[in-house]
């Protein structure tokens, strides 16, 4: 059987909670202590001229490309909001070969960009294609709407129904609707919902409350998931779960 441990972390584009430092530095610490696989990353900036001018250690590089230097050597990055400055989006960082990737803009507005960030990883020794999904979605119930029929028409379309699935990022889903539309729509199950009854509180870091990150799969075994509260890095917290393709 193929393990493979999944994280999921909105990283708040590289700054801590109320953006008082940058974190750049630590939360690569973070994630590397973690040994995972494949990581979703939103909130991900491709590019920040203000913020490399004002901080003397800000790095050079992209930060998907400053995070997974020397542990993650594929990786695959949706640019989705762009602004005088630069840009931000999502990423995935991945041990395994990203064969193929597309990014999808699925904006409802235009003062939300958003994206679907779509990888298609190559699993070791059995050579199967793993279909990999990053999302943000939007703050508002029109625009989820328009966000989640986009995702289901995009899996329907471009994802075998027997291939092995993980959608993982923010849903801003206030209202929880995600779990039962993708349960119903493509037979998905989120990691905590399946493994402790309820779904992981991941926001705001200090004192999570609301249930805003999740991380769904289809045609992988869950054998375990954690939380992992590093609350001077960012405003979410990070999750994480160890999957068996059977």
């Amino acid at each position: 059987m193929t393990a493979l441990k999944i994280v999921t972390y909105n990283i708040h584009k590289g700054f801590s909670h109320f953006n008082r430092r940058m974190v750049l530095h630590d939360l690569r610490d973070r994630l590397r202590e973690l040994n995972a696989d494949i990581v979703f990353l939103q909130e991900v900036q491709g590019e920040n001229i203000r913020d490399a001018l004002r901080h003397h250690n800000y790095p050079a590089q992209p930060q998907h490309e400053f995070l997974s230097d020397q542990v993650w050597p594929h990786h695959a990055y949706g640019k989705n909001a762009v602004y005088d400055d630069g840009h931000h989006g999502n990423a995935i960082l991945s041990s395994h070969p990203i064969l193929r990737w597309d990014n999808q803009d699925i904006s409802a507005h235009r003062f939300e960009s958003r994206g679907l960030l779509h990888c298609e990883i190559e699993l070791p020794e059995t050579g199967q294609l793993l279909h990999c999904i990053c999302v943000h979605f939007g703050l508002f119930k029109r625009g989820q709407g328009v966000q989640f029929t986009a995702l289901v028409e995009r899996i329907k379309q471009m994802v075998p129904a027997d291939a092995p699935l993980i959608i993982a990022g923010d849903f801003n889903d206030w209202r929880n609707q995600a779990s039962r539309l993708l349960a119903h729509e493509l037979q998905l199950h989120e990691v905590f919902d399946a493994s402790h009854g309820k779904l992981a509180r991941s926001y705001p870091t200090g004192m999570p409350l609301l249930r805003m990150d999740r991380i769904y799969v289809r045609g992988l075994e869950i054998q375990h998931c954690n939380v992992h509260a590093w609350r001077k890095i960012s405003d979410h917290v990070a999750l994480s779960t160890t999957l068996v393709l059977p």
